[in-house]
């Protein structure tokens, strides 16, 4: 398994936001992870690199502790979390991918270089290499921090809502590189909000409220019983659950 988590429990304040989380992720999988505001996506990720600390439960990534797999998994925070102003270009941020292999205090060699300038390249920002960060528009720098995460070269990608507020070129060329790193066997696990887009850009689903409601494949997963289960009475949601519904029946052969 790329991921598993055993009654993972994380508490703010001592008000639980995650509890005993189980859940196994295969590897090679492009996975949503979907479900209300507060329901602890965010807090999933963070859990799983250690970036909050839990108070029961364990995990492992290809079964083996996280410290010990670091550089094999790569994060993209929410863009709403990162201080835009801190004066780096493009360039700068996307070799700090490479870090891993290169040390953060030894001088890059070209074969780090070259691996920022691919990653550039796959998200079709090269030309803006040079441009500060915080010149650059909002699907702009989400490009520049997916390109940070390809850059490393990492065989799981944790990523916060990387569709959020971007434009409709970015959201393709986003979805375009999570099917090429699927091709190479990557793993790829998404916290999404659409779900009209969930079952054409994903293809397993972890749907979490607090605890884990359901996780498996999208067929098998993304229906309107589960769906119910994880947005409680929402019209408004469940509105959409049911025209992504279908939408997915609409489209199979």
């Amino acid at each position: 398994m790329a991921i598993s988590i055993r009654a993972m429990t994380v508490a703010y304040q001592r008000k639980p936001v995650l509890w005993e989380v189980n859940l196994d992720i295969p590897t090679g999988k492009l996975v949503g992870l979907v479900g209300p505001n507060g329901a602890g996506k965010s807090t999933l990720l963070k859990a799983i690199l250690g970036m909050v600390p839990t108070i029961g439960g364990s995990v492992s990534i290809f079964g083996l502790d996280y410290q010990d797999v670091r550089s094999r998994v790569a994060y993209v925070p929410q863009r709403s979390s990162v201080d835009w102003d801190f004066p780096a270009t493009v360039r700068d941020v996307v070799t700090m991918g490479t870090y891993g292999s290169a040390g953060w205090f030894w001088p890059l060699t070209k074969r780090e270089r070259n691996r920022a300038h691919e990653a550039m390249e796959q998200v079709g920002i090269l030309d803006l290499a040079n441009r500060p960060i915080n010149q650059l528009s909002g699907g702009q720098q989400q490009r520049a921090f997916l390109a940070r995460a390809l850059a490393q070269q990492a065989d799981l990608f944790l990523m916060d809502e990387p569709f959020a507020a971007v434009d409709a070129a970015t959201e393709r060329a986003i979805v375009d590189c999570l099917r090429r790193l699927q091709e190479l066997g990557k793993t790829t696990l998404v916290v999404h909000h659409d779900l009209h887009t969930v079952p054409e850009y994903l293809d397993y689903l972890v749907l979490l409220n607090v605890r884990t409601v359901a996780v498996g494949p999208m067929a098998e997963t993304f229906t309107d019983e589960n769906l119910q289960r994880t947005y409680g009475g929402r019209l408004t949601i469940l509105d959409e659950v049911s025209e992504a519904i279908r939408r997915r029946e609409a489209a199979r052969p």
